[in-house]
């Protein structure tokens, strides 16, 4: 528990500099440690109660009408991250998740489509960037999407607080990706792959922009997405898987809550119409084809950008850890606030998602930092049994740390 409380300290520490005043230093750091206890509801009123406050007042102001850049926090959690969990060979994942909401006030609320109940709901929706390892995984960037009712309705956006560039006209999501992806690689952040559902997989610009920069996919596509192999011109995907002679091998790509997840794959060469022409040397272009092993008849298909002579199995692991932005929105949900705000204006909104993740980003981080802990150097009585081995601790921080 004190080396748990000293890592908090020692993170925000790292963020302490973006707080000008001593009581919003303050009242920043008792913000973040009640995202990570076991607080019932995590909205402005439980929070305050948390902190030892009357009335929510000091909360609302710390999200509200306190000057603080949400961004440089951002930046910082990215630091963190990168720092605990930097990898080469890192996958950045792109996934949208969306907040459901009563009302028409919040930004960018509005009746869409909610991945989290497969239904159009009254919500708002934001593109996350994930940083997924082997060793651990946290949210590093975000982005607000606004759709048609808002982007364009400049008055709307003027009493919500949405920044003239973002008022103008809407920024469709696979845009809002290719921002974060953009945004990632400039900060210098150590990564390979970037992986994504098919929403973002037929974006042939976000696909043309990592070819030019030398960085690897695997990204879901529809059906009807085309593609060319050899002698076959330009055809459906699920056309052109018909007419390959595919070799299907049997692999998980990765443990899941109902134990390993395994298909049976296929890997073909193909030419996918790209802004940036063909693969340039070193590089190819791959179709990926994921079949249910219940269900021959049922096939998933990714676009793929790899060096050359990378195995199926790789190929099949970087597809499976897509699902890890899925279980930090899970986790980042139910343990650290992240949809539990009572704020509608832009700033405030952005402001609460950053201490979100940052809350999430410390909990993950915490969980990857405690696994690889040693054993104890203290000798121990040879009539002792050997203390067991770490196992890969639950990402809930015990209460004892937050008080």
């Amino acid at each position: 528990m004190e080396r748990w409380d000293g890592w908090f300290e020692d993170f925000f520490a790292m963020l302490a500099g973006l707080f000008s005043r001593k009581d919003l230093r303050g009242n920043a750091h008792a913000y973040l440690k009640a995202l990570l206890a076991p607080v019932e509801r995590k909205n402005t009123w439980q929070i305050a109660a948390y902190m030892g406050h009357m009335t929510p007042d000091r909360v609302k102001n710390l999200l509200r009408r306190t000057s603080w850049s949400w961004s440089g926090l951002q930046d910082r959690v990215r630091a963190f991250v990168v720092e605990h969990l930097g990898d080469p060979d890192a996958v950045l994942v792109l996934d949208e998740t969306a907040f459901l909401k009563k009302g028409t006030k919040s930004v960018g609320v509005a009746r869409q489509y909610a991945g989290s109940t497969g239904q159009t709901e009254n919500c708002q929706v934001a593109v996350f960037a994930a940083y997924v390892t082997v060793a651990g995984r946290g949210l590093i960037d975000f982005s607000l999407y606004l759709g048609k009712t808002w982007a364009g309705d400049k008055e709307r956006c003027r009493q919500a607080g949405v920044p003239r560039e973002r008022a103008g006209a809407v920024v469709t999501k696979p845009e809002l990706g290719r921002r974060l992806v953009e945004r990632t690689r400039c900060s210098g952040v150590p990564f390979a792959w970037v992986a994504a559902d098919s929403l973002y997989g037929q974006d042939r610009k976000l696909r043309a922009a990592l070819q030019r920069h030398g960085k690897g996919y695997v990204m879901a596509v529809p059906c009807d997405e085309s593609a060319e192999a050899g002698p076959l011109g330009p055809m459906r995907v699920d056309q052109l898987a018909a007419r390959l002679p595919l070799l299907f091998e049997r692999r998980s790509c990765g443990a899941g809550a109902k134990g390993e997840g395994y298909y049976d794959w296929a890997l073909a060469e193909v030419a996918w119409p790209s802004p940036a022409g063909p693969a340039r040397s070193g590089w190819q272009h791959l179709l990926l084809v994921r079949r249910s092993i219940s269900d021959p008849d049922n096939l998933a298909y990714f676009a793929v950008h790899a060096r050359c002579g990378t195995t199926l199995s790789a190929v099949v692991q970087v597809a499976g850890m897509r699902w890890g932005v899925e279980d930090c929105f899970e986790t980042a949900k139910s343990d650290c606030g992240l949809d539990q705000y009572e704020v509608r204006h832009w700033e405030p909104w952005h402001r609460h998602i950053a201490l979100a993740i940052a809350a999430f980003a410390f909990l993950s981080v915490t969980a990857t930092r405690t696994a690889r802990l040693k054993q104890p150097e203290e000798p121990t009585d040879p009539g002792e049994p050997d203390e067991p081995a770490i196992a890969w601790p639950s990402l809930t921080i015990p209460a004892l740390l937050c008080r």
